[in-house]
């Protein structure tokens, strides 16, 4: 078996299922459970959830978080994230759904699903059924049909159940009215900001700059350092080890048609007369007609782009109208029916859409085409070498590795395989050695090695690498004159944060006990600002993004102008005083109330969903094995 997969692993099918193997080798661990089938690992209602169960879950998210972290995403991060307990509550989730679902006799009837398999464009070719394709795909996918059509089936039961739980949940009008009231309700008020910055003329004593550097000398330690060997196996020189046949690239071009494949692009200007959703008939009729004065200009020869820059509406305006080279699923559909039918040169009748009237020059057609297997070939090949050249440093980083005990000297083991081993200098965990693709990851890796422990394989984006610290060094506390400068600055920025707050209490107490904001402000030398009317989730000019002021503000009335304390931010401490408050206005409501409605359905629909879940979980037994996710 290995002989096979070394003599073809240039294929894609090999890749796949070496893939898969650094998969399970990385993230469940040689000799650990994954080794054992069918184990049970957790029970609902006394139904057995196996390993086998469980497995494509977890790499399913595994996958996922990749995608979305990359190379970063290691053991610590797996942990971290929890990804085994994701998974477990996934599947036990969907155990308690199917049986559910089975109590309440749902069914899927084999028309049904077939019409549903049907519907999957993946399965399409020229949006029709391709039986071909379905065959071949769920082949690269290592699924038979029966498999997949059970899973499909089973999906399709749940989506069911959850039309059935779901069916009910409405959201009144009256709901979206007080939603909407009080999403955009505005308040407006007057505010002082003391700013720590202010503070300039502070000195410390050196004997305030002992005590204070005594009272936080944690915060004054040496950063940690280390240094290490390593050796990088670099896909790039393994490229000439690859073999590759005929029969791989045109297997990977048969695989990965779509790859290949660039679709009808239209390449236009426009001009357009807006005419919204909002608009009156009355309105939209005149766009009309003004669009009809333009395309007459266009048709008598008048130059598109000016008239475009003179009378166009659109943000496109200052190009000329210029909208670039674009696919049909781009556009508007009524824009690109009509943009998409037409040839080069052509100018198009006023053409409605939910944005106003559009005339439309096409200035460029490329038509849809796929590249040949030979115009793909060379593309092809460098791919696959690269992935098989990743694979071969994969395989020999993987094979140093077996071979080595833990606390084998990295310079010996590969000597004798005339191997080149690096050794850095001292380097610390916020900047690794210079000159590797992704130092930072490096770095993280190299400090969680004991000294003279062999690293297991790790992929820093450029390959694989193979780390031993040769020597550690520990944070210590500094010595205070090398870091005198640093204590200096950070009691003074404390001692202005210190008369920022003092300040701004002694003035928030006066205005509370009656004294003019005006004249209390001048005492201080602060300017009193006043805000536009805001609401609650949104910016406030000049200030920012401050959710504290922001809740703060709208709990003040005529009758509580002020608040208890001032607000620490990010600039300083705030005093704000209520000024005045504005309701939502109603006439807006009916423009987005169905978007209000259907923003609320689903949090509603996710609540009540939960709530039933969390209820079926209460009335159920489910036992996960102690062991499994410890």
């Amino acid at each position: 078996m290995l002989k096979l997969m070394r003599d073809y692993a240039g294929s894609w099918l090999i890749k796949i299922i070496l893939g898969a193997i650094v998969i399970v080798f990385v993230f469940w661990g040689v000799g650990s459970f994954s080794s054992q089938k069918n184990i049970k690992i957790a029970s609902v209602n006394q139904e057995v959830i196996t390993l086998d169960d469980y497995r494509p879950i977890y790499n399913r998210l595994i996958n996922q978080y990749r995608n979305q972290f990359g190379n970063t995403l290691d053991d610590n991060m797996i942990k971290s994230l929890g990804i085994k307990k994701q998974a477990m509550d996934q599947l036990v989730d969907r155990t308690l759904l199917q049986q559910e679902a089975s109590n309440l006799n749902f069914r899927i009837s084999d028309e049904e699903l077939a019409e549903s398999i049907k519907s999957i464009p993946d399965f399409q070719t020229n949006g029709v059924f391709d039986n071909k394709k379905y065959t071949k795909l769920l082949t690269l996918n290592r699924l038979n049909p029966q498999t997949f059509e059970d899973s499909r089936r089973q999906d399709m039961i749940l989506e069911r159940l959850n039309s059935f739980i779901l069916g009910n949940v409405k959201v009144s009008e009256q709901e979206a009215l007080e939603w909407y009231q009080w999403n955009n309700a505005s308040v407006k008020i007057d505010y002082a900001l003391f700013s720590p910055d202010n503070y300039k003329e502070i000195e410390n004593s050196e004997q305030e700059l002992e005590e204070y550097f005594e009272k936080n000398k944690e915060s004054y330690k040496t950063e940690a350092k280390v240094r290490i060997q390593y050796i990088h196996f670099n896909p790039d020189n393994y490229l000439d080890k690859v073999i590759l046949t005929d029969e791989d690239i045109s297997d990977y071009y048969d695989s990965n048609l779509d790859e290949f494949t660039n679709p009808k692009t239209v390449e236009a200007r426009h001009i357009l007369f807006k005419a919204d959703q909002n608009s009156t008939p009355e309105e939209v009729e005149k766009k009309k007609e003004k669009a009809d004065e333009i395309l007459k200009m266009a048709k008598d020869g008048k130059d598109f782009a000016e008239l475009a820059k003179e009378y166009s509406e659109g943000p496109s305006k200052d190009k000329g109208g210029y909208l670039g080279t674009f696919k049909k699923d781009a556009m508007v559909k009524p824009f690109s029916d009509k943009a998409f039918s037409m040839k080069e040169g052509e100018i198009s009748e006023p053409v409605q859409t939910q944005f106003g009237w559009h005339i439309i020059k096409v200035e460029k057609v490329n038509e849809a085409y796929t590249k040949t297997l030979e115009d793909a070939s060379s593309q092809i090949r460098d791919k696959l070498s690269r992935d098989k050249s990743k694979i071969i440093a994969y395989e020999d980083a993987q094979s140093l590795y077996d071979s080595a005990y833990e606390d084998d000297d990295l310079k010996i083991i590969a000597n004798s395989r005339n191997i080149e081993v690096i050794e850095t200098d001292f380097f610390t965990q916020d900047k690794g050695p210079e000159g590797l693709k992704n130092s930072s990851k490096f770095a993280s890796e190299a400090f969680k090695l004991p000294e003279m422990e062999l690293s297991k394989v790790y992929d820093f984006e450029d390959g694989y690498y193979i780390l031993q610290v040769l020597e550690k060094m520990p944070r210590e506390i500094s010595n205070f004159e090398d870091v005198k400068e640093k204590v200096n600055s950070d009691l003074i920025k404390q001692k202005q944060d210190e008369k920022a707050k003092a300040d701004a209490e002694a003035f928030l107490a006066a205005l509370i006990s009656g004294q003019d904001i005006g004249s209390e402000s001048k005492k201080y030398n602060i300017e009193i600002k006043t805000t536009d009317f805001i609401k609650r989730n949104a910016p406030i000019p000049e200030i920012g993004y401050e959710k504290q002021i922001s809740q703060q503000a709208f709990q003040l009335s005529d009758n509580t102008r002020l608040p208890e304390t001032p607000i620490k931010s990010s600039n300083g401490y705030y005093v704000i005083s209520f000024k005045e408050k504005k309701m939502a206005e109603p006439d807006n409501f009916e423009k987005e109330k169905t978007s209000i409605k259907e923003r609320l359905l689903r949090q509603k629909q996710y609540q009540t969903f939960s709530k039933w879940l969390g209820n079926l979980k209460d009335r159920s037994e489910i036992i996960i094995e102690d062991e499994f996710l410890n």
